[in-house]
């Protein structure tokens, strides 16, 4: 029974991230921390990194919380919710980092239902340069609209 609930939670947090992506993206990047977002949207310096990538440490302590308080305390769902985190935030770096904005040349061929789907939502949030306006804001589960031809 153990190892259902454990599927459960690591399945059910997984699923959240894409929720707490797209809250995220919407309301803070788009919002009260465009500064950090706005180099993502508008290309304003050299460097291959971005003052965006700063949105990743903060998953990525959140995730090290959970496995902390999984190791140091009997909250065994720690190991489940961080590990759900970690494949949710590596899932977005493949999707959005490599295989979109392809910051390595990795998967530049896909080109299946899915891949046109998410490549076509994520170039229509694009469009819009600025902070306002702005739509599609998920990442791996996106409105059925961009998976049509």
């Amino acid at each position: 029974m153990h190892t259902v609930y454990w599927i459960l939670i690591f399945l059910g947090t997984y699923c959240f991230m894409e929720f707490m992506a797209w809250f995220t993206h919407k309301y803070v990047m788009h919002g009260f921390l465009w500064s950090l977002h706005k180099d993502h949207h508008q290309k304003d310096h050299d460097s291959w990194f971005e003052r965006n990538d700063a949105f990743f440490l903060f998953y990525a302590v959140v995730s090290i919380a959970f496995f902390l308080l999984w190791k140091h305390t009997s909250f065994w769902a720690g190991l489940p919710i961080g590990i759900g985190i970690f494949v949710y935030g590596l899932s977005y770096f493949m999707v959005h980092d490599i295989f979109i904005h392809q910051r390595f040349k990795l998967f530049r061929n896909a080109n299946n239902w899915y891949a046109k789907g998410v490549r076509r939502a994520h170039k229509m949030h694009h469009k819009h340069l600025g902070k306002k306006d702005g739509e599609c804001f998920g990442m791996l589960f996106v409105p059925f609209k961009y998976f049509k031809k």
